[in-house]
């Protein structure tokens, strides 16, 4: 990321952020990745509609009681921590320069978005909630990068319906599929341990679902012995012994 003057770039005589970004076409329209440094997202990205009423805003109100979780989760893997792109429209000036020896029709070269712009996350204001307050705690966080999908301002209908597609189709994995992949909890690689290795469950538990359809040959869901697990530990699964398992 840098900060130039802006005569050159979009001839405001203001000041820019600047990127360097892959330029693409979508739906007929002109959008950018860029890869944008943690301790910026903070700055770049400022909510003050909250007060509005939803119909004239155009995205959710912030959960506050999600991002402690999602901090927690930054903050407790520093090397190990994933984030998907944040998805933003600039409401104000914004210019893509092509990288020189690729031609005006080069797809890389560098964003510059005016400081005068408005730039709302249309979204991940979760994602970058949190990311600010894991820079509270651990600042040299700062220079990792997230990547940022950046697309031009088209009012405030195009925007709720930006919101409203993104969030349409998108589904939240099953609970038992969840448990399976996660192999950073301590609890859920037990829980797949537990399906793998004891015998009355070898071969007899559905790993994805949390059903069982009327065909199946399975008699339990991985899930399904989360709970009852949570249930023989009393709710406690940060403490499992090797004694317990």
């Amino acid at each position: 990321m840098s900060t130039k003057t802006l005569a050159d770039e979009l001839e405001t005589g203001t000041e820019v952020y600047g990127f360097d970004a892959i330029r693409g076409v979508q739906a007929g329209r002109e959008f950018y990745v860029a890869m944008c440094p943690l301790n910026i997202i903070p700055k770049l990205f400022v909510f003050n509609d909250h007060a509005l009423p939803a119909e004239i805003r155009a995205q959710r109100t912030l959960r506050e009681t999600r991002i402690p979780k999602i901090t927690n989760y930054i903050i407790n893997n520093p090397k190990d921590y994933l984030f998907s792109s944040l998805t933003a429209s600039v409401d104000g000036k914004m210019r893509f320069s092509p990288s020189p020896a690729l031609g005006e029709d080069g797809k890389l070269g560098r964003l510059y978005i005016s400081m005068n712009s408005k730039l709302l996350i249309n979204d991940g204001q979760h994602r970058r909630k949190a990311i600010e307050e894991a820079l509270k705690i651990m600042p040299e966080l700062g220079n990792d990068a997230i990547s940022v999908v950046f697309f031009g301002d088209k009012g405030l209908k195009r925007s709720q319906q930006m919101f409203a597609d993104l969030n349409k189709h998108a589904v939240k994995p099953t609970t038992s599929l969840g448990i399976l992949y996660d192999h950073r909890d301590a609890y859920s690689t037990f829980i797949v341990k537990l399906a793998n290795e004891v015998e009355m469950f070898r071969d007899r538990v559905e790993l994805e679902k949390t059903t069982i359809s009327n065909r199946s040959t399975k008699f339990l869901t991985l899930s399904g012995i989360s709970e009852a697990t949570k249930h023989l530990l009393s709710n406690n699964t940060k403490m499992i012994s090797e004694e317990q398992e």
